[in-house]
């Protein structure tokens, strides 16, 4: 029998509530199954607390994924943020071992989030915590909703040099060339799986295997085979990682094996980590 391969998962909110009852022993299937190490992002300061402390607790289980740390403020939840959060994230950045300062971005998707006030003020959130990354020297992982060419104005802007990963990549093939210019990795989560997620598949496609990592972005973004209903939403777990590996192997052609091992390493480099 051939040994699993290694899988990092980078992109999990693995601390959210949804996880409470069983956090344990998903940790422990989704090492059984080859994650080998996973991030966990933050999204809101109110969450800042529970997202420590469930970093901790999986780097102290037995039999489970590396745990690395990604505190940051989510552009869709821009109302929520004040600026005394930002004093919070900087000082998680000085007292914690952080891989990554995400998830952080762009976010146009809802009608409010179009209007001038709450666009400028996720703009100044941004731009806040791109000037953290640089401070601290921590790549960023990105989110952006129907935000693309706006993200890449204010990385530019900023001369951001960093790079990290533009999570579940929804731009087009031109897009996604400028990201990983500006030394982005892209972010391939379980919608891989699904045939007709077209626009994705030609960016993978496009791009090959050197510039691509895999993400759950748990408890969303389920793939396909593990969707129990189509009127509920599953829950997403790491376990269910190797999935999109699968997925994404299939839609390159590639050897899984051969894959796995590029991702890894793509993800090692996209979070500077000299593992």
């Amino acid at each position: 029998m051939s040994k699993l391969p290694a899988l990092f998962d980078t992109h999990t909110h693995f601390d959210v509530p949804d996880f409470d009852p069983d956090r344990e022993a998903l940790a422990q299937a989704a090492k059984q199954a080859g994650v080998e190490g996973l991030v966990l992002i933050g999204f809101v300061q109110a969450r800042f607390a529970d997202l420590i402390q469930t970093h901790h607790f999986l780097n102290g289980l037995q039999h489970a994924p590396q745990s690395y740390l990604a505190p940051g403020l989510h552009p869709f939840y821009i109302e929520q943020h004040q600026d005394s959060h930002l004093q919070d994230l900087e000082q998680i950045l000085q007292q914690e071992n952080c891989a990554a300062i995400g998830e952080i971005g762009l976010d146009t998707f809802l009608p409010q989030h179009k209007l001038s006030d709450a666009l400028a003020k996720q703009q100044r959130f941004f731009s806040a915590q791109l000037q953290l990354a640089q401070q601290y020297q921590k790549p960023v992982l990105l989110h952006i909703r129907k935000s693309h060419a706006d993200t890449l104005k204010t990385l530019k802007e900023q001369r951001f040099s960093l790079g990290g990963i533009a999570h579940a990549f929804s731009g087009g093939v031109e897009e996604a060339k400028a990201f990983a210019k500006l030394g982005f990795k892209i972010g391939v989560t379980g919608q891989i799986t699904n045939p007709n997620a077209k626009k994705l598949h030609a960016v993978v496609q496009a791009l090959g295997a050197d510039h691509l990592v895999l993400e759950t972005d748990c408890p969303d973004m389920t793939p396909l085979c593990c969707q129990h209903s189509a009127e509920q939403r599953t829950r997403n777990t790491p376990v269910n990682l190797p999935y999109v590996l699968q997925g994404l192997a299939k839609s390159l052609n590639l050897d899984e094996q051969q894959l796995a091992a590029k991702l890894w390493q793509n993800s090692l480099d996209a979070l500077n980590l000299n593992a």
